[in-house]
């Protein structure tokens, strides 16, 4: 499934609007620690493991495009 998802930094939730998710993080854009924990918060979300979410498109941007895979 393909979810549109906008990060907004100081902050620690998850809304989720149909196919859109805004996710809180507290990690800096530095070094691909806020797409770590990206990705570690919507695997959690989705209870999947971290290796089933996959960032498809905009890993410098705040708007992403992300694939949750379920097995």
């Amino acid at each position: 499934m393909r979810y549109e998802v906008e990060v907004k930094f100081h902050g620690d939730f998850i809304k989720v609007e149909g196919d859109r998710i805004v996710v809180g993080i507290k990690s800096k854009p530095e070094k691909g620690m806020a797409n770590m924990e990206l990705i570690k918060k919507l695997a959690k979300h989705f209870n999947v493991h971290p290796s089933q979410v996959k960032i498809l498109s905009g890993l410098t941007s705040r708007k992403k495009i992300i694939e949750v895979i379920n097995k």
